[in-house]
């Protein structure tokens, strides 16, 4: 191992760092609290951001942009949305007037302070509101069905490449129905698309659920959200899905007519994920070894990497390997054949390693005499000698069980580190140690789930849908629990 690249057992967070660093996915930039997506981390944000684009497409959506400025005075308008956050919030408050004339007549440059100040987007439910007002009128205009791929700034103390900084990339659903059973179907849907690509694409199971009142978005009457366990046990909000009731309607007088003639306020909801997405796939799934990507988000699926000593060599190898890359990508697979000759096999294989491309093959001369090649697969760091003869349909069919493997792998992390705890001592005892979901009685009030934050730093994660009442005592009060809440310690 490298020197300049810890291990997760050494030090969890600096192999974290050191592995977005090293891969080339992201760095931190001049301005503090913010990030540069590199090229190689911003392909599997558009592989993500292509397969979601798709997801919303077919179940109805589409696409639209909206202003990154919001006036101050619309947060005002529903009291919660602002309460929450008036913390995080970058104002734009001046602007500079270029060559202005000063009392004297002397041409300066001059600041000036805006009417109203600006917030800048921290997300978009107000400006999208305010918008839908001139846009719905009556039944016939629901459901209003937009997301928007944008930007967000949220002024953030404490950063960490991918998962908490001060700007980042995200989608976000701003939907508009004539009913509450309308926007409840709609939010849950939503949760359902997050989760099939969580599992789909990202391999990374996920526990789908309510979060408690004192965790709900801003505004909302129900937050749905869902839960992946990283490899460090804590659990990391992987997507979330609102249902806003009527809240930002009145807040912002979008009105209907509806098929009974009458008025009413249309229903709501919002959702939304983020390039923290890419934080959860990196802790998931990657190793000491560097960074492994599920196949269905590798920006380069398959390399090629040519051993040789001459330019014959290198000529006959070529032949053979453009027509395996040729095949692939016609399969539709990414293929990157690397004949540089400025580096040497092993410095290719060490790179592509650590950049987590799925499956590496290997021609060389001798290959070349005998029929084969040499297949590596990342997942297990497994090397095979295959006829090349069909290797098109043989590394297709490797790639689809490298996606099936790592999803089976994250499957049996979280079931071995998820625990049901009755007890205050046992919870004590589990989240101090190994961490990982904690399935426990919980008396359903503020103050509780309070105190055991601040005792533990665990939070409710979810109250999880689905799931069949069970009576019991709360761990911590021992007051009566109607049902198991799943507790952990988060990003």
């Amino acid at each position: 191992m490298a020197k300049d690249f810890s291990t997760r057992e050494e030090n969890y967070s600096q192999w974290y760092n050191d592995l977005v660093i090293r891969a080339d996915l992201a760095e931190n930039s001049a301005v503090r609290g913010c990030m540069v997506i590199k090229p190689y981390g911003f392909a599997i944000w558009e592989k993500m951001q292509a397969a979601l684009d798709k997801m919303f497409k077919d179940t109805g959506h589409v696409n639209a942009y909206f202003p990154i400025f919001i006036p101050k005075s619309f947060f005002s308008r529903e009291a919660s949305h602002v309460e929450g956050f008036a913390k995080e919030c970058a104002v734009v408050t001046h602007y500079r007037l270029k060559n202005a004339p000063d009392n004297k007549g002397v041409v300066v440059d001059e600041d000036a302070k805006l009417e109203e100040e600006l917030i800048v987007r921290p997300t978009s439910e107000t400006i999208i509101w305010d918008t839908y007002k001139n846009w719905i009128q009556s039944y016939r205009d629901l459901p209003l069905l937009i997301n928007q791929w944008a930007n967000v700034v949220r002024w953030e103390m404490r950063t960490r490449l991918f998962l908490r900084t001060a700007e980042f990339l995200w989608q976000e659903g701003h939907t508009a129905h004539a009913t509450s059973e309308e926007a409840l179907n709609e939010a849950l849907t939503m949760l359902d698309v997050y989760a099939t690509f969580a599992e789909k694409f990202m391999a990374i199971p996920v526990l789908k659920g309510t979060k408690t009142a004192s965790e709900r978005f801003a505004g909302a009457i129900e937050t749905f959200a869902i839960e992946a366990l990283m490899q460090d046990g804590k659990a990391l909000q992987a997507g979330t899905s609102h249902f806003l009731g009527q809240n930002f309607a009145k807040a912002f007088d979008v009105k209907f007519l509806n098929r009974e003639n009458q008025l009413d306020f249309v229903w709501a909801t919002s959702w939304g994920v983020s390039t923290r997405l890419l934080g959860a796939l990196i802790m998931s799934h990657s190793d000491d070894h560097g960074l492994v990507l599920p196949p269905k988000l590798a920006p380069t699926q398959v390399v090629i990497v040519p051993v040789f000593k001459t330019n014959e060599q290198l000529g006959q190898i070529s032949e053979v390997a453009r027509k395996i890359q040729s095949s692939l990508q016609q399969s539709g697979i990414s293929v990157k054949y690397d004949d540089r000759d400025t580096q040497k096999p092993g410095w290719k294989f060490t790179e592509y390693e650590f950049k987590g491309v799925p499956v590496r093959l290997v021609l060389g001369p001798r290959d070349l005499e005998q029929g084969t090649i040499e297949v590596f697969r990342r997942d297990t760091l497994e090397k095979d000698i295959l006829q090349v003869e069909d290797i098109d349909r043989k590394v297709i069919h490797l790639l689809d069980q490298i996606q099936e493997n790592l999803y089976q792998k994250a499957i049996d992390f979280r079931e071995n580190n998820s625990h049901m705890v009755d007890t205050w001592e046992e919870f004590l005892q589990k989240i101090e140690g190994p961490g990982g979901f904690l399935y426990a009685h919980w008396d359903g009030t503020a103050e509780t789930e309070a105190k055991i934050k601040e005792e533990t730093k665990a939070t409710i994660r979810v109250i999880p849908l689905g799931q069949p009442l069970a009576e019991g005592k709360c761990i911590y009060s021992g007051n009566p629990s109607s049902q198991r809440v799943i507790f952990a310690r988060a990003y």
